[in-house]
């Protein structure tokens, strides 16, 4: 059994498709895609589509899916009022809000809101070799917050994973790549972080996915990597006057 696991595309469906293209190569069997879906990027709708169409596909939200549920962040009125002594960043924050408004409407009009809005918090399956897996987009039982980055310490990161009943946990969020291992309650949970679709918070730029092989036998997990042109998304953002176009392109390479 294959099965693509990646996280992170946020409405960039270049780099989604870039993805999707070296996954072909391998004829999986299954899809997972562990949130931040549609939102930030210029293409939010056709992410969508294209999320949509692909075979055995199981999804969970992420913190900006909800975010574009909501049609705004929760924690806006602070992060204004922590902004008013600087216009530009001020200007620049309130059009990244705007952004999921903005994506919402694109989602809205494309008819995939429904969707979105069924989409769970976490997936559970037990692999053919009884391995549990936890598939969530930031960390057990939440899609927003500071996630599994890499600085976590072992006791933080035990914490972290403390009510996964799981034996391997497969991540997103931060959008840097991980692979680590933690004692909680005497058990040995093994952690995977996707790193990102669109925009690794890393030197590495590609487009990164996982592929999952599994059978009786037990499992690897393998990092694979995509190349897009970052340039053309960029210039995506100007054509399809994003409110946020200047604030979301720097964030690029």
């Amino acid at each position: 059994m294959k099965i693509a696991i990646l996280s992170d595309v946020h409405g960039n469906a270049l780099a989604l498709n870039a993805v999707l293209a070296d996954i072909a190569r391998e004829r999986v069997d299954a899809y997972r895609v562990l949130g931040d879906l549609v939102a930030l990027g210029p293409s939010p709708a056709a992410t969508a589509r294209t999320l949509v169409a692909l075979p055995n596909a199981r999804f969970v939200y992420g913190n900006t899916d909800r975010y574009l549920l909501a049609g705004n962040a929760p924690w806006t009125p602070d992060r204004i009022e922590s902004l008013r002594g600087d216009r530009t960043a001020l200007e620049g924050f309130l059009g990244f809000i705007a952004s999921f408004p903005w994506a919402r409407g694109a989602i809205t009009a494309s008819g995939h809101l429904p969707w979105l809005r069924a989409i769970p918090l976490e997936i559970r399956e037990t692999l053919p070799d009884g391995t549990r897996v936890l598939l969530v987009h930031a960390a057990p039982g939440t899609d927003d917050g500071r996630g599994i980055p890499p600085d976590m310490t072992d006791a933080e990161l035990a914490e972290a994973l403390s009510g996964a009943d799981a034996d391997l946990v497969i991540v997103g969020h931060t959008h840097i790549p991980l692979d680590r291992e933690a004692r909680v309650n005497g058990v040995t949970i093994r952690v995977h972080n996707l790193g990102s679709v669109s925009r690794p918070e890393t030197d590495e730029h590609r487009a990164m996915w996982t592929l999952l092989t599994a059978d009786e036998a037990g499992y690897t997990l393998e990092r694979r990597f995509a190349v897009y042109d970052i340039d053309r998304v960029k210039a995506q953002f100007d054509e399809v006057q994003h409110p946020a176009a200047e604030v979301i392109k720097a964030m690029f390479p």
